[in-house]
């Protein structure tokens, strides 16, 4: 192998970052730990308090090469909230809202009205934007009305009028509806920042004005609401000078400094602090002394206010950010609110507050004046803003008003010439300028020490109060912290038993060489842990799936290598030219089947979302590196022992026999097979039209609850117990255990207050959910929560749809381009609507038969494009050795069915060990994976066995038929146009990408034809 150096340098690269990366994880891991143990009581029950404590204690402080405890929880490989706990919400930008703030006044008027109605039924059931289903229903109900006449207001001046066309009109609705999307983000962003999870997912979801949030490890859901529903509040305040409040502050270092004595006391019992220094920072600033921050440090022995108190710049206090929970403790004690005027509120600084360096880092502290407690001008007054460069080239912030709130304006400005003006959003203060003059108009400008970047910040948090744009929970999960850990046990234990299964399957069929295809596999798992870290990407229960899965799968490119290697010694080469060959003869099966399988994997990570999402990233690096640990760690290894003058086999003296010589006639009953295939199907459509899927809550909507029972009870009970407090009987099943009778644990679905968008409705169906079961006299616990709009639910019926059609056809173009014949694409196509339809059957038939969970969900469909995915490797590595046996016929007289019979028998060792090794791990998988992925599981063992099946008996058999028809057509042409006719088989060139043979000369093609006999049977492999 060429550059061998440079992969051995590379393959040393890639673990030492892996190393650098997984570290995190486990230091972080470790200090946990230490702070488990820290919290634990004599009792052995930890108090969470107590570790929250330990661990913020150290959240900004260096732990691990220079980094502190927060920055290392955010390089670690961070766990989904299946695997952990918290909360998965999607929120939605309530269009209509919208829509009714740029309608102005027109808002009332009863046809806009109506059609925003209708438009919200209609999306419901419609993949359309939703200004043009709005559109569409306006021009239905007053179809002599323009938009202009609606929307061509005050608010919106300079960006359409009077005369306005339609579309012009209909194209700035859209703007500004994505526009109110994009500024709902940026403030959710900054609140979920501002909640302290560690690690959150927060991400527009494309194509959608819908935004996607995970906070792990949140316990408090109903806070998680208020904090995300709420409506953004704009203020803008009069700001007190240090001057005007010195005597507070004074009175305030006093009081710190009396603390500091009684603390003294208490500890070492020492002498009274002066008191007269107290108030000589307070002083300073007042005086308009700039003090030196760079020696400020709050560990010091100092007292007074510079014990609590930085200062930042002349007339500005701020505190070390690692103070402000203190800072905030002390100055919220009604004592220390009376030292201050009345109307006199503290904020802090967003930079400060939003810094990721919380050991240095000074936020600056705001003393705000409102009277009554209410700003003078909020946010309702802003028409638009928009980000600029001033004269001098600086960025700047612009923003206009409207007529009420240029008055307020004026007068704000005008008594405050020379003073600052804080523009404050959600209790932190963003900006505070000072006015340069008094502003007449409402048009004014931001200027300062601002990049581009920030001024873009600055201008839609301005705008965010322009338009009244709440957000609603469109989808909801919450998971138990307990249900995380118990999926973080079962997926562990799946995984390892997964993988020492088939380390010893490997070991026990291939001998030696088997131990280098298990080398090759720890450390394929071992990078492609390392590249989840450093990508930050999240591991997911469905991840584990995607991991253990891969381990099974990338059994398959090593199985193809010693099977090629195997050959390449029956034919008598040497061990290290039969090595060498075995690769290269191997490479493009390999790529092909993974390629294939990569491209099933990339759709599911492009639109699937959530678990989905987590399943693929794992299934797309997890190709990437079997490809390299198979192709270059496990060669490199070979090579190296062999050259070593070391003897290394290929099989064990008890699979040596296996598979040698088979003789199986897979093509002569391909109508017997067809006719199986056929059967099931239709008996599937029937079952499908007349009973049904048992549909999961993400794809019809409605609020799903995983409740725990102390005691057995009944599926029947439970429902019985809930039908009144619902208004309808639930749908009840078990959710793990046997199924059978009385079982401790339900999964509880309902159409409760779905379409409820009250921020109580999730809490009050919460209540009426324990009301009745409350009835049960049987403690129960709710161990994981799920909500779906009957929107995002249609929505995402359509995209899982839209997911497999696509699938089918990129797989379809791409066998073509590589096979260059439509017999190749008809066979693969048919065979991955065949596992498709036949998995489907099996989850329509045996639901409510099963004693386990068999609903249809986003898990289901990427279990489906899986399935396709490993069905077409299974298919493509036969149609790459059917292609090669065709093109060694040539001239030959074999007829095509027994090419490609001897072409099935000589890939069947690969097939058969390939099958047995994936079925093994998701076997595996379904039974200890846990019950949150046994449906998924499920799914993806009656798929693999399904698609393996599809590939030796449908997909192989009607490439025969179509070659045959193919042969068949030719045949009946006359002489004279067969002449210029292109042969009947792929040529074989280096690039696997076949091409047309040349026509045969005259003489050849003037031969007459022999009569048809059946299939020849040769079992020999071609040597």
């Amino acid at each position: 192998m060429q550059n061998r150096l440079g992969i051995w340098i590379l393959t040393v690269v890639v673990a030492l970052l892996s190393i650098y990366y997984l570290s995190f994880t486990f230091v972080a891991r470790s200090i946990r730990s230490d702070a488990d143990a820290f919290a634990t009581g004599k009792d052995g029950v930890v108090d969470t308090k107590k570790k929250e404590r330990y661990l913020d204690s150290l959240r900004r402080e260096p732990v691990y090469l220079g980094s502190t405890y927060q920055e290392v929880t955010q390089r670690e490989l961070g766990l989904g909230l299946d695997l952990q706990g918290g909360m998965h919400v999607v929120l939605e930008v309530a269009p209509t809202d919208i829509m009714r703030g740029l309608a102005g006044g027109n808002a009332r008027n009863s046809q806009v009205n109506e059609a925003l109605k209708k438009a919200v039924e209609a999306q419901k059931s419609s993949q359309s934007n939703f200004v043009d289903l709005f559109v569409t229903e306006f021009k239905r109900l007053a179809p002599s009305t323009s938009l202009a006449q609606i929307f061509a207001n005050s608010t919106n001046r300079g960006k359409i009028n009077s005369t306005s066309s339609d579309s012009e009109v209909t194209a700035f609705l859209k703007t500004e509806v994505d526009g109110a999307t994009s500024r709902a983000f940026q403030i959710i962003q900054q609140r979920v920042d501002k909640f302290g999870v560690a690690n959150p997912n927060i991400q527009r979801l494309p194509g959608t004005g819908r935004i996607l949030i995970e906070l792990p490890g949140v316990d408090n859901p109903e806070r998680v609401r208020r904090l995300l529903t709420g409506s953004a509040k704009l203020e803008f305040c009069e700001v007190y000078t240090l001057n005007e409040i010195s005597p507070a502050l004074n009175s305030l270092g006093a009081y710190l400094t009396q603390l500091d004595l009684e603390k003294k006391i208490a500890t070492k019992g020492s002498a009274a602090a002066d008191t007269s220094k107290a108030s000589d920072l307070a002083s300073q600033l007042a005086k308009g002394a700039k003090a030196d921050t760079t020696k400020t440090d709050t560990t010091a022995n100092q007292t007074g206010l510079a014990s609590l108190f930085v200062p930042i710049s002349q007339g500005q206090l701020g505190v070390y950010a690692k103070d402000t929970a203190r800072a905030n403790d002390i100055l919220a004690r009604p004592e220390v609110k009376a030292m201050f005027p009345s109307d006199a509120i503290i904020m802090w600084d967003r930079k400060g507050m939003e810094t990721t360096d919380k050991r240095n880092e000074i936020v600056g502290v705001y003393f705000i004046k409102k009277s009554g407690g209410k700003a003078p001008l909020e946010g309702d007054v802003i028409v638009d803003a928009g980000n600029d460069y001033d004269d001098r080239g600086r960025p700047e912030v612009t923003m206009r008003m409207n007529a009420e709130g240029a008055r307020k304006w004026r007068n704000l400005t005008a008594a405050n010439v020379g003073r600052q003006v804080a523009i404050i959003l959600d209790g932190f203060v963003y900006t505070a300028p000072n006015v340069q003059n008094e502003i007449p108009n409402g048009n004014s400008s931001i200027t300062g020490s601002f990049t581009v970047e920030e001024t873009k910040d600055m201008s839609n948090v301005l705008k965010a109060g322009k338009l009244p744009a709440p957000t609603t929970i469109v989808e909801e999960a919450i998971v138990g912290a307990t249900l995380g850990s118990e999926s973080i046990n079962s997926g562990v234990i799946s995984s390892l038993v997964g993988l020492l299964v088939v380390l010893i399957f490997m070991l026990f069929y291939y001998n030696k060489s088997g131990f280098v295809a298990d080398i090759a596999l720890v450390i394929n798992l071992f990078f492609l842990m390392g590249i989840m870290a450093s990508l930050g990407a999240v591991l997911t229960l469905p991840g584990i799936a995607g991991i253990v899965l891969t381990i099974g799968m990338a059994v398959d490119a090593n199985v193809l290598v010693y099977e090629r290697i195997k050959e390449e010694l029956l034919t008598g080469k040497d061990i290290k030219l039969a090595i060498a060959d075995g690769f290269k003869h191997a490479l493009p099966s390999i790529l092909d089947s993974n390629i294939t399988t990569l491209l099933t994997g990339g759709i599911l990570f492009f639109l699937g979302t959530g678990l989905i999402l987590g399943f693929a990233t794992t299934l797309v690096i997890g190709i990437v590196t079997s490809l390299f640990a198979a192709l270059f760690v496990s060669r490199i290894i070979l090579e190296w022992w062999v050259g070593k003058g070391n003897k290394i086999e290929f099989f064990s003296n008890f699979s040596k026999n296996w598979f040698q010589d088979t003789h199986f006639d897979f093509i002569s009953r391909r109508r017997v097979y067809y006719t199986i295939s056929s059967v099931i199907v239709a008996a599937g459509i029937i079952s499908m039209i007349f009973k049904g899927f048992g549909l999961g809550v993400d794809f019809k909507g409605g609020r799903s609850y995983v409740v725990r029972f102390e005691k057995s009870v009944t599926t029947t009970d439970v429902r019985e117990a809930l039908t009144e407090p619902f208004g309808a009987a639930p749908e009840v099943k078990t959710y793990g255990g046997t199924g059978i009778g009385a079982n401790e644990q339900v999964k509880i679905t309902t159409s409760y207050l779905v379409e409820d968008t009250a921020p109580d409705a999730d809490k009050r169906a919460e209540l009426k959910l324990n009301e009745g079961l409350s009835k049960l006299g049987n403690k129960a616990t709710i161990q994981s929560s799920q909500k779906v709009g009957p929107t995002i639910a249609h929505d995402l019926i359509m995209t899982s749809l839209k997911s497999i059609l696509l699938a089918i056809l990129i797989v379809g173009i791409y066998i073509f381009l590589r096979f260059r014949r439509m017999g190749f694409v008809w066979g693969s196509v048919v065979a991955l609507l065949h596992d498709v339809l036949v998995t489907m059957a099996v989850f329509s038939i045996f639901n409510g038969i099963l004693p386990f969970s068999l609903d249809v969900d986003q898990a289901f469909v990427g279990a489906m494009l899986t399935i396709m995915g490993y069905s077409m490797n299974d298919t493509v590595v036969i149609f790459d050795r059917v292609r090669e046996y065709l093109n060694d016929n040539r001239g030959k007289k074999e007829t095509i069915s027994t090419v490609i019979n001897n072409a099935l028998n000589s890939t069947l060792s690969r097939t058969a060990v390939t099958g047995i090794a994936t079925i093994l791990v998701l076997l595996i998988l379904f039974l200890f994976g846990g019950e949150v992925i046994r449906g998924f599981s499920f799914a993806m063992l009656v798929g693999v066995i399904v698609g393996t099946y599809s590939s030796l008996f449908v997909a192989t058999p009607i490439v025969v038929d179509s070659l045959t028809r193919a042969q068949a057509k030719e045949d009946s042409l006359p002489a004279d146009a067969t002449k210029a006719a292109p042969a009947r088989l792929i040529s074989d060139f280096p690039d696997g990408v076949g091409e047309l043979e040349a026509p045969q000369d005259d003489e050849q093609q003037e031969k007459p034809k022999k009569e048809k006999k059946a299939p020849l049977i040769k079992p020999s492999l071609k040597k």
